[in-house]
């Protein structure tokens, strides 16, 4: 927060003083989107310290305030930083896990949906290969959930030095969760040979029904965690396991398939039943009854925040995807800044070129999903905030909309970018015409300049520096299988008898997990991407598949 403070305010005084020269403000934000651009070479936080700044400058390019002005707007602009920076922190010194508890309660709700996934492949109905590809997409998403967690939870010294029941009670349930993802996700079966000798049975509905209230038992567990409510089971399983037995025990009898892969799957569903048992146990735990190694050792799990400008300098290449990214943001925004100023086809330049910086994404695919998702959410949302001012008049209710919308939309930026867009487009509009008399004018306009600044970022993902996934494809395959080696490595210490400590299995069970997630939204992404592309795409599948799998 105080970089991102003190950054943003540097870029409005830069901005300010050149804004009012057309070819030293775009000098100056092709220089400016370059270095903010490579903030993402550090670490996440440091990228969104980099687009604070860019979108500080975006929205000044238009405007100039004289030295009075300014100084009153830095001011008023301080004061808003510092009651956020005062509510934020005294919000984490009274709850201090209360973000943690939230995200953990996320991440249950996404391992539950991915167990969910795995749930189909015992419906004949389901399509297999589609469903395959559904698992990378869950299983990314997943992963993204669990950085989270290890970030709040281990991130902060006071959390690694806790000695009271929260920080040790939610770094169990977390422990917990990872170790009956893995679980889930090694659990791999032939779904196609098991629902063609299977399926006429009607077994394969019952394996799916329980799966489904395990999934349940989960979403159960990750709403109390996130209000405070000591966890209690939803369901008792015995009798559906027990039910689940005596029916494999019957095929036996009656069949002449082998049902030992229904055993496996069985004894699968056994132990993640005891696992959540566990879970649901630790809530009667004293804080002497947790042992704190792993406290102690979470802070191997995280990534460093420290700028470290070595490798700033080390991914000043062409073969870094960032520096061709930053590359890409720098020339695109400072040209199209150039020629739509100069040729005055448009007076909303500065909303043209956030559009591109929020389109704009390292990989073409990235691009070109942000890019669909910004214009339908965009054209719809425009739409239905035209009918609104079209039919309402009334300032109250007109308020009353804006408070939905926006809450609405900032509550789903991380869920459904699409729905979000489209609630965010008739909040900007409903608050402009609280301050603008021609809304449906500026409406349309939005729209348009959307659609350009769409088009703008499509076309420059093609054009400057493109970034294919398919010249990435075998770093990510190269990464995943030392991942990999290392992972079985920390095994076959085991059966050596050199049992490895926790804390190095895990850390290499990490690894897998990272690398895997990386290596399935690289295939997707690859999936999207010309046709040109696509015959270097094809020949990495088999290998995808077999990797990830």
């Amino acid at each position: 927060m105080i970089a991102g403070a003190i950054l943003t305010t540097l870029t409005f005084i830069l901005t300010n003083l050149v804004n009012q020269n057309v070819y030293l403000l775009a000098i100056f934000i092709g220089i400016a989107c370059f270095i903010f651009a490579m903030f993402a070479v550090f670490n996440g936080r440091a990228a969104n310290v980099g687009l604070m700044c860019i979108l500080m400058m975006l929205i000044h390019v238009q405007i100039h305030y004289p030295l009075d002005q300014a100084i009153n707007y830095l001011g008023f602009y301080t004061l808003g930083g510092l009651w956020y920076i005062a509510i934020s922190l005294s919000i984490t010194q009274v709850r201090p896990y209360r973000l943690a508890e939230q995200e953990l309660a996320e991440t249950i709700r996404y391992v539950a949906d991915y167990i969910r996934l795995k749930a189909n492949f015992y419906d004949a109905k389901i399509d297999n290969d589609k469903n395959y590809l559904k698992l990378i997409d869950k299983q990314v998403e997943v992963n993204q959930h669990q950085e989270n967690v290890r970030d709040l939870l281990f991130q902060s010294k006071r959390s690694i030095k806790d000695t009271t029941k929260v920080g040790r009670y939610l770094t169990l349930i977390f422990n917990d969760i990872v170790d009956l993802f893995e679980q889930s996700m090694a659990a791999h079966y032939d779904y196609n040979t098991i629902s063609e000798r299977f399926g006429p049975t009607g077994i394969l509905d019952d394996f799916k029904n329980v799966i489904l209230k395990y999934t349940n038992e989960l979403d159960n567990l990750a709403y109390q965690l996130n209000t405070n409510i000591q966890p209690k089971p939803l369901y008792d399983f015995d009798a559906d396991l027990t039910r689940l037995h005596a029916k494999i025990d019957q095929l036996d009898k009656e069949n002449q398939y082998s049902t030992f892969a229904l055993r496996k799957v069985l004894i699968n569903l056994r132990d993640l039943v005891r696992r959540i048992k566990n879970i649901y146990g630790y809530s009667h735990l004293q804080p002497d009854d947790i042992k704190r190694k792993e406290i102690d050792d979470a802070k191997r799990f995280v990534q460093s925040s420290a700028i470290d400008l070595k490798k700033f300098r080390e991914n000043l290449t062409l073969k870094s995807t960032i520096f061709r990214h930053a590359c890409r943001m720098a020339i695109v925004m400072s040209v199209t800044y150039y020629v739509f100023e100069t040729t005055n086809i448009t007076n909303n330049v500065y909303w043209i070129l956030l559009t591109i910086m929020v389109i704009l994404k390292p990989g073409f695919g990235l691009t070109k999903e942000r890019n669909i998702q910004r214009l339908i959410g965009t054209t719809i949302g425009g739409l239905i905030g035209a009918v609104i001012l079209l039919t309402i008049h009334d300032p109250t209710i007109l308020f009353v909309l804006l408070v939905f919308f926006f809450l609405t939309a900032y509550s789903l930026f991380r869920v459904n970018y699409v729905v979000a867009v489209l609630f965010m487009t008739p909040y900007v509009l409903i608050m402009l015409s609280f301050v603008s008399s021609n809304t449906l004018e500026v409406t349309k306009e939005r729209i348009l300049d959307t659609f350009i600044g769409g088009m703008i970022a499509f076309l420059s993902s093609y054009i400057v520096f493109p970034n294919w996934e398919s010249m990435q494809v075998k770093e990510s395959m190269r990464k995943l299988l030392i991942a990999n080696y290392n992972y079985i490595f920390q095994a076959l210490k085991e059966i050596a008898g050199q049992a490895p400590s926790i804390t190095d299995y895990k850390l290499a069970r990490k690894a897998v997990y990272v690398e895997t997630a990386n290596m399935g939204s690289t295939f997707q992404r690859m999936l999207t991407e010309p046709k040109k592309d696509r015959n270097t795409a094809r020949r990495s599948i088999n290998l995808s598949y077999s990797i990830i799998f």
